[in-house]
């Protein structure tokens, strides 16, 4: 799904006040998301997320009665669209400042102090569930010993992550708990792309910030800001190798999917299998 696709889609399910030509896009990814006066538009790429697009609008209305800061749906219920999934919500004021990994750990209290919801089933978090997708999507572009490497890691990784013993009692966790996903505005953090969230180990949403740390960059002292927020380091924890490499393998699976369009893509994705392979978890990754 591209730009024209998302637009012709967004057009046909006629949920903005003006033309879809009109309307601003804001991210492309698994869903275009688009803007336009108060609100914003998620377009999911196919029939696959539709699921997953109602789960989100059920997630939203939990956290709003639960009054935890998140994003907040428009309309309550997921449409169908030529294939595609459409969700609209309340567009956020523009942000303050820059998200800082101190205003995600805040988040992940509140979020990891909840109970299960009562009203509808979480699913377990399934951080290795769209693997097989996204190298299908890649199609003949990436070179069939690294997808089957890829799945090998996959089944292996999935196993021991089935295996682990928390030391956090699992329950909500966000899923993707990346500082993209909290929007700064005038009154403060807000979790958005709620897709993920899941009952799961709690210990997956604290991963995703170790491994930030070590592959993307972060630096030391805004992981201790992270820390110190939340009350805990993961790093300590006996299976923190497992939930990262499960990460890992996933992150490098997501790419795939871009590099029939995107060179750059096929790149990184080149780079990050690389040192999986090699095992070498100091190789910086990178954006595309």
């Amino acid at each position: 799904m591209d730009e024209a696709r998302a637009r012709e889609v967004l057009a046909e399910a006629g949920v903005l006040p003006g033309p879809a030509s009109q309307a601003r896009l804001l991210a492309l990814g698994e869903n275009a998301v688009f803007a336009a006066g108060d609100l914003a538009v998620k377009v999911g790429r196919d029939a696959e997320l539709l699921g997953r697009a109602r789960r989100e609008l059920a997630v939203a209305l939990w956290l709003e009665e639960a009054g935890v800061p998140a994003v907040r749906a428009a309309e309550p219920t997921a449409l169908f669209v030529d294939g595609h999934p459409v969700t609209v919500w309340r567009r956020l004021p523009e942000p303050v400042r820059p998200t800082e990994p101190r205003d995600v750990a805040a988040l992940l209290r509140l979020v990891h102090e909840l109970p299960l919801p009562s009203s509808f089933e979480l699913p377990p978090r399934e951080l290795l569930g769209g693997v097989e997708r996204w190298l299908r999507l890649a199609g003949d572009v990436i070179d069939p010993a690294d997808a089957a490497y890829l799945r090998e890691r996959r089944d292996g990784f999935a196993a021991a992550a089935a295996a682990l013993t928390p030391h956090l009692t699992p329950g909500p966790i966000h899923g993707d708990a990346l500082p993209r996903n909290v929007h700064v505005g005038p009154d403060g953090p807000v979790l958005i792309d709620l897709e993920t969230f899941s009952a799961d180990l709690r210990e997956h949403d604290l991963v995703v910030m170790a491994l930030s740390r070590d592959r993307y960059g972060l630096p030391a002292e805004a992981h201790d800001a992270f820390t110190a927020t939340y009350g805990w380091d993961v790093r300590e924890w006996d299976g923190c190798a497992v939930l990262r490499g499960a990460r890992e393998t996933a992150s490098c699976a997501w790419v795939a999917q871009h590099a029939p369009s995107n060179p750059r893509a096929l790149a990184e994705f080149a780079r990050r299998v690389a040192s999986l392979r090699d095992g070498d978890p100091t190789v910086r990754w990178y954006p595309f």
